[in-house]
């Protein structure tokens, strides 16, 4: 394996055909090219596709309002169905598997915010405290709202870290007050979230908007996590809401833009089941581009052999073990083979490395591979360059020397 005069004489035949291995090294480096990009493009993909998911807790249920679009009971279509602070109740001591859930009612006029002589406008949200885990923020300063807050009307607000910027400068925000709409509100907490959306918003106690901003028992929708994953549980869930507010809001149950469910688990394992497809076909170019170089080395030893048909004869013989001459061949093939692979793995990592920060957007991001893959993928096409080279050394090994001879 280390024999020097062995590695003299392979370089010695590579420098001699350069055209020909710089042909077989492109064909071997560009499998593994392909294979890498075509790999961090999915898992790009993947990652940007997540990152949406991350903006609300995966194993929750969004319930919307809407209007109806069949008669119901003698009732027109057409009519506004509005959810009150019952719909919240009833479904939290429902028996359903609820864990976290929280009731909306969103302020759409003005919404002016002040702190002294700053002026903004974002969106003005009133929730319950397990809007925290609903929507995934996190509290970088003071705390979220709690249960506290809503039980006693509490003119409280949690603002992002964006709105803290806009308002306060460097000036420390927990504990100052600031005007909502005119109305006074402490601030308690600043949170971020993943969500650029959700940025753009503040957070108050649902009982208090509805006392301050007249939404009397009014919530624009709902929301709440649960512990199954299961997707034919959550389904009987769905059919379950769906009766229980068709009864209260006396509209047909199949009347699906009456009410709208937004299941995030649903959702989030169809997009797993597609990238999983994805993946699989990601594989099959890769394998095929592989295979492809796997062929083109197979060839080029078939021809090397060829070549040197009456040098290989010569060796045999002077006394030159079959051994030794499929060692020879095959140490060829699997030096033009791992070196091609190689390159095409950097070339293949550091054009993923570059794109990279140029490639975050809504839904593609951190293109990457995971380094092991590459690697393995270039062991495994190494190994195939053994085999592609082992069949025709063998055959070239068993030539009589006088046959060998004679072969022009």
């Amino acid at each position: 394996m280390f024999d020097l005069d062995k590695w003299q004489e392979i370089f010695e035949t590579i420098r001699k055909n350069k055209l020909r291995t710089i042909l077989t090294g492109f064909s071997v480096s560009w499998g593994i090219f392909m294979l890498i990009i075509l790999l961090g493009s999915g898992n790009g993909l993947q990652n940007g596709v997540l990152d949406q998911f991350k903006r609300d807790a995966v194993n929750s249920l969004w319930i919307y309002s809407g209007r109806t679009s069949m008669a119901f009971d003698g009732m027109q279509p057409g009519r506004r169905i509005q959810f009150t602070n019952e719909d919240y109740t009833r479904t939290k001591d429902s028996g359903l598997d609820v864990d976290k859930i929280s009731s909306r009612y969103s302020i759409y006029r003005n919404n002016v915010i002040s702190y002294k002589s700053e002026y903004v406008s974002y969106e003005i949200i009133a929730v319950h405290p397990d809007t925290e885990v609903l929507e995934n923020t996190t509290s970088l300063k003071g705390r979220f709202l709690n249960d506290v807050d809503v039980e006693k009307y509490r003119k409280v607000v949690a603002i992002s870290t964006i709105l803290e910027e806009a308002l306060f400068k460097r000036e420390e925000p927990v504990g100052k007050y600031i005007k909502i709409n005119g109305i006074p509100f402490q601030v308690i907490g600043v949170f971020t979230d993943h969500s650029d959306r959700d940025l753009q918003r503040v957070y108050v106690p649902v009982s208090t908007a509805q006392r301050v901003f007249n939404g009397a028992n009014r919530i624009s929708n709902m929301s709440f996590t649960t512990n199954t994953h299961d997707i034919e549980a959550l389904q009987q869930m769905e059919n379950h809401l769906r009766k229980s507010f068709a009864a209260r809001h006396k509209f047909d149950p199949k009347d699906r833009r009456a009410m709208w469910i937004n299941n995030n688990m649903e959702d989030y394992q169809r997009t797993m089941a597609l990238f999983s497809g994805i993946r699989i076909f990601v594989w099959i170019i890769g394998a095929f581009t592989i295979i492809a170089g796997i062929v083109g080395v197979s060839n080029i030893m078939i021809i090397v052999v060829r070549e040197r048909t009456r040098e290989i004869g010569i060796r045999k013989a002077l006394g030159a073990s079959p051994k030794s001459i499929v060692a020879l061949i095959l140490l060829e093939s699997v030096l033009i083979t791992s070196v091609a692979g190689y390159m095409g793995l950097v070339m293949g990592v550091l054009l993923l490395e570059l794109l990279a920060p140029h490639t975050q957007i809504e839904f593609f991001m951190n293109p990457s591979v995971d380094l092991s893959v590459g690697l393995q993928a270039t062991a495994v096409l190494v190994f195939a360059g053994l085999l592609a080279g082992f069949f025709p050394a063998w055959k070239a090994a068993n030539v009589k020397p006088i046959e060998a001879l004679a072969d022009e």
